[in-house]
Order: C-alpha cells, then structure tokens, then sequence
C-alpha cells in the first residue's frame, strides 16, 4: 500500500499498487516543476488511486504532444502526484511525498542525457538517455 500527503496534510492519497515503475526522472520538465535536478516517481494503476482533499493540476505539453499534468496541494503548493495524458491508466506518484519513502525502490534514471552534473545519484541506477525505447 502507497500511502502519502502534502506538507500541511491537507491533502492525502492511497494505492494499494502494484508499482509499474520506480525511477528518477531527469527530464527539464521534472527538474523545473521540482527545483531540484531530479523527480524521483513511481507508477500506480490510476483505476486503485484515490485522493482527498484540495489539489490543483498544472497543465504543460509534454514529450509526448499530449499535457503532463502535475497535481499539488492548493494549500501548501507541495508537488503531489501526476495524471499524464499520454499515460490514462496511471498515476505517477511523487516519492517524496509517500508517507513511509523507504517503500520507493527505484531501478532506473530517465533522461539522464539531461541530468546536471551535480544531481548524479550514487545508486546503481540503469540509465535511460531518454525514455525506454526512443
């Protein structure tokens, strides 16, 4: 069970899972909306995602052509989880926001040709230049 909320706990959000995916992603985008050289996320079925409370979405193109939405708490402004329009079956949850964080395992480093130098992670992470598969 994924389990997590925003800094204020204003808003809270649960997934019994199962993780799809566990990486770190790099991309420009990720690294704007976070302010750090990284978004460290994972992947859940949309269709066992539940939140409460008051979120608000961010919309931008992303990779795909399609919107990457980015929801937060419109509270506290912290940066919760995603519904991206080029993924509708799934929620990209944001790992710092996971209540217990040692539940985030991650076994890959996307967009690492647009990583800074400074964010190198001293996990053994299998690195993508971009995407799986482009």
């Amino acid at each position: 069970m994924f389990t997590g909320r925003c800094l204020c706990g204003a808003v809270r959000y649960e997934s019994p899972g199962p993780a799809l995916f566990a990486a770190v992603c790099h991309c420009r985008d990720c690294q704007r909306a976070s302010g750090s050289g990284g978004v460290p996320v994972l992947g859940v079925p949309r269709a066992s995602f539940a939140c409460s409370g008051p979120v608000k979405a961010s919309r931008i193109r992303g990779g795909s052509g399609l919107a990457a939405v980015r929801n937060f708490c419109s509270e506290c402004g912290s940066l919760l989880f995603g519904t991206p329009e080029a993924a509708p079956e799934m929620v990209t949850i944001y790992a710092g926001s996971l209540d217990d964080p040692a539940c985030f395992a991650p076994a890959e480093a996307l967009f690492a040709s647009q990583r800074p130098p400074w964010a190198k992670l001293a996990a053994d992470l299998l690195e993508h230049a971009t995407l799986p598969g482009q």
